[in-house]
């Protein structure tokens, strides 16, 4: 499963876990294995606020990008992440939701 994020400034964390070909986020699970290659699900036709792209199958993998929530003092892992290719199933690894008083910001 591939993972691409959009950050966005907002209150509400969020949690990501997956099992297969499927997401479970902060507490709703959404089941993308019927998708076949090459097909697309529209963003529009999941009800999930935290998805922000269309959902496709390509090489075999689910890819989708989703808004990263963060923090006023978002670390800059952050504020500009990088993409995950996910090979196993558990809890997500997102960047952290802001920085904690034992990381340096960047200047």
């Amino acid at each position: 499963m591939h993972l691409s994020f959009t950050p966005v400034r907002q209150d509400q964390e969020l949690s990501v876990t997956r099992q297969g070909d499927s997401l479970t986020i902060n507490g709703e699970t959404f089941d993308f294995a019927p998708l076949q290659e090459g097909d697309v699900l529209p963003r529009a036709a999941v009800a999930c606020d935290w998805l922000a792209s269309d959902v496709t199958r390509a090489g075999g993998e689910i890819h989708l990008t989703l808004i990263l929530p963060h923090g006023p003092d978002a670390p800059e892992a952050t504020r500009f992440p990088q993409p995950l290719s996910l090979t196993g199933d558990g809890p997500v690894p997102l960047p952290a939701y802001e920085t904690t008083a034992t990381e340096d910001p960047a200047p």
